[in-house]
């Protein structure tokens, strides 16, 4: 994409449709920008209407039907145009977008295209997570990171330009394929592997540090098997106020400690923990907004 130009996501037609498609089955259409995954259905997203295109996949699969269509603006599905942030060290710049010069001792700005996924860096666990990261950065360089739930790859960005190799998980494969396509456009291919996965399966992945900004239910199921204690330092973010101390307490049971927190009004939490022998810490840390 030309840096400078406007976003190239316009309007965007969307059909829903009752059941899921054989592994790799999708609508051959021109302007076809990707599916959307659940259980028992799926979304299928293009830049134009394709009414027919549709019919002819369906009569190719007769047990999915169509369900509904839908069209909307994709500032809306994103909730707003995706625009630069920063968060602590790190930039990121849509690819269209014109960078800016970079100030003294200033990194360049990673590009990021969230495309259809829910990852444009507006979430406070996402700039939290980043903020962990960074600290856990500045007594040594990353070496082995675990991304679970990497989404359009935000953290396994940065983790890689701090020097980290890369592991990245998501199991929409929507997102990881958009992980893969950021992962190109800043040309870290040979530090970032992006799979399709359960985090669950990945969890004991050998890695010096894991990053998992997950749903709480989910952490809190990560947290109930042995496997993730391979790595010793993790930051774990997505939980809400009910669930963090569950966390805390079963990181404390693993022989974990967290050394530092951060809280986004009240309701979001991070944490940034490390295996208790690694060094002495706090029994507490403090909390940081």
């Amino acid at each position: 994409m030309n840096r400078g130009t406007a976003c190239p996501y316009g309007e965007l037609h969307i059909y829903e449709i009752s059941g899921r498609p054989p592994a790799f089955a999708e609508p051959q259409a021109e302007g076809f920008l990707g599916g959307w995954y659940e259980e028992d259905a799926c979304f299928f997203f293009f830049s134009a209407p394709a009414a027919s295109e549709m019919a002819e996949f369906l009569s190719r699969h007769p047990g999915l039907r169509l369900r509904d269509s839908h069209r909307m603006a994709y500032a809306d599905w994103q909730g707003g145009p995706p625009e630069p942030f920063r968060a602590g060290r790190f930039r990121f710049l849509p690819p269209w977008h014109e960078a800016e010069g970079a100030g003294p001792g200033e990194d360049p700005p990673l590009l990021l295209d969230p495309g259809l996924v829910f990852g444009n860096g507006r979430h406070p666990t996402t700039r939290d997570c980043l903020k962990a990261l960074e600290a856990a950065a500045r007594e040594s360089p990353p070496g082995r990171v675990l991304d679970l739930g990497t989404g359009t790859g935000v953290l396994a960005l940065a983790a890689a330009s701090l020097g980290g190799r890369v592991l990245a998980v998501d199991a929409n494969v929507l997102a990881a394929r958009t992980a893969r396509r950021n992962v190109r456009l800043n040309g870290l291919e040979h530090r970032v592997l992006v799979v399709a996965g359960r985090a669950e399966d990945f969890a004991g992945t050998a890695a010096d540090l894991a990053l998992a900004n997950l749903n709480g239910g989910v952490l809190l199921g990560l947290l109930a098997d042995s496997a993730w204690r391979r790595t010793p330092r993790w930051v774990l973010s997505g939980l809400l106020r009910g669930e963090v101390r569950e966390v805390r307490r079963r990181l404390g049971l693993a022989g974990y400690l967290v050394e530092e927190a951060w809280v986004h009004e009240g309701l979001w939490h991070t944490l940034l923990a490390r295996r208790a022998q690694e060094r002495p810490l706090p029994e507490e840390a403090p909390c940081r907004s």
